[in-house]
């Protein structure tokens, strides 16, 4: 998924929990997709700004779904 100037990459040999990198200019994130709570909550942020980590934020909280129904296609059910 491309969106906001970021790839959102879930990667073939990742384990689980269910989860998506995100790569932006110049920094880089990992997002599991559900929380404590049951939202998306970050791993760890490397060098990316605090702009583009809410933004990538609302959008994985926005593609959720998908993103988990991809995970699933890739690695199987949880």
């Amino acid at each position: 998924h491309r969106e906001a100037g970021m790839r959102f990459v879930i990667y073939v040999d990742d384990l689980d929990p269910p989860h998506v990198h995100v790569i932006g200019q110049g920094g880089e994130m990992k997002v599991f997709l559900f929380g404590p709570e049951g939202r998306p909550v970050i791993d760890y942020s490397i060098a990316m700004k605090t702009n583009d980590r809410r933004r990538a934020m609302d959008i994985i909280e926005r593609h959720s779904a998908d993103f988990h129904q991809r995970w699933q296609e890739i690695h199987g059910s949880e």
